[in-house]
């Protein structure tokens, strides 16, 4: 890695499933530190965007890099697939991913929940990962949750441990694939305060999100996908406040309405 290289890059990336052309061509950089916010309406192609640079979907064309690495991949078109599966899993174990629904064991308790991909996938010491999962779970504000299972927490809570276990991880960059839709109002503010922290700490991060106040407070750059293409992207500022594609101006109408 060159200090220059963002932690993650896109290039002219495709995919598609069977006919459905879902991304067109869409560039991406996130540098160090900064925090980039996707939006766009539903079908878009946001999420899917976040599951190819995850590696949890194959793109049919296009590079992805990873603070300056390029994914390999063998066989083209419909038939390309990652080829280096030691490489997938070290991409993805430096880029935890923090989804819609919360994905905790029900059979773990927040704790052991928090530990479980350090302990297993990183083979780190049980009790110096302990330490660190606590020390996440209080920095999401459910420090005093550790022993409780899923069942017994609100959905908020729920998706705050689950930010406290990616962050467990110890990744370059973290994912967020729609951290809020689930959430009634007042839960989802919660989960809100907490990125906004980490945004504020200068964490690495790629938000796909309906939220344009959060997209608006924390974003370093917003890109507004529309039909698998990116039709807009800039600073918040700019992006929000002086939009030039007519599309996005009728998507944040829209959202105010």
């Amino acid at each position: 890695m060159t200090e220059t290289a963002p932690v993650i890059e896109v290039r002219d990336l495709h995919k598609s499933f069977g006919s459905l052309d879902v991304l067109k061509g869409v560039d991406l950089s996130a540098p160090k530190g900064h925090v980039i916010s996707l939006i766009g309406s539903s079908g878009s192609g946001k999420s899917t965007l976040l599951r190819c640079i995850n590696l949890l979907e194959d793109s049919q064309k296009g590079d992805i890099l990873f603070e300056g690495e390029a994914v390999k991949w063998r066989g083209n078109g419909p038939n390309r697939q990652a080829a280096d599966r030691a490489q997938v899993t070290r991409i993805r174990t430096n880029l935890s991913m923090v989804f819609q629904q919360f994905n905790l064991w029900s059979h773990l308790t927040i704790l052991q929940n928090v530990m479980e991909a350090p302990v297993t996938v990183l083979k780190r010491d049980k009790n110096e990962v302990e330490g660190l999962a606590r020390t996440y779970l209080a920095k999401v504000g459910i420090g005093d949750k550790c022993d409780a299972w899923p069942a017994e927490l609100s959905g908020g809570q729920q998706q705050r441990a689950a930010i406290a276990r990616a962050l467990c991880m110890e990744p370059r960059a973290l994912l967020f694939d729609e951290p809020t839709s689930a959430l009634d109002p007042e839960l989802e503010q919660e989960v809100i305060r907490v990125i906004k922290a980490l945004a504020a700490e200068g964490r690495t991060m790629i938000i796909v999100t309906h939220d344009m106040n959060l997209a608006r407070d924390v974003s370093d750059h917003v890109i507004f996908l529309h039909a698998g293409r990116i039709e807009e992207e800039g600073p918040p500022t700019t992006l929000f406040g002086a939009p030039k594609s007519e599309r996005l101006k009728q998507f944040l109408s829209a959202g105010s309405a």
